[in-house]
């Protein structure tokens, strides 16, 4: 069996990103036995372990999200088994104000999956 590459998830992860396929990227690139980590535990869990765990905090923040204004990921750069982007969003989270997110993803990548995923913010 021959598993797509870093640069292949990479480049997936970003197509798939840019055609506001999210939920896709979880059934597609992810592994089931992969970690999420935020970087502080107020608004979502700090780390979270399994893909249906990592799919329900995605709905969650989503549930967060009162309107959006823009959204975006640049491209992914890539060395090894890891690949980065940085990304971010202008949007009112319930109860509270406009806010604007701007991050850098990083992910791992083993056998043409995602293994791990941690944000900095």
């Amino acid at each position: 069996m021959t598993h797509l590459t870093t640069k292949q998830v990479a480049a997936r992860y970003y197509e798939l990103t840019s055609d506001s396929l999210l939920d896709k990227i979880y059934d597609e690139l992810y592994h089931e036995d992969c970690v999420s980590i935020e970087p502080d535990d107020k608004l979502l869990p700090k780390r979270v372990m399994w893909i249906g765990a990592i799919k329900e905090k995605w709905e969650y923040f989503n549930s967060l999200i009162e309107e959006a204004y823009s959204a975006y990921c640049d491209k992914p750069i890539f060395a090894g088994n890891t690949f980065a982007c940085a990304m971010g969003m202008d949007a009112t989270l319930k109860g509270y104000w406009r806010v604007e997110i701007n991050e850098i993803a990083v992910f791992s990548v083993k056998d043409g999956k995602i293994v791990s995923e941690e944000y900095f913010w």
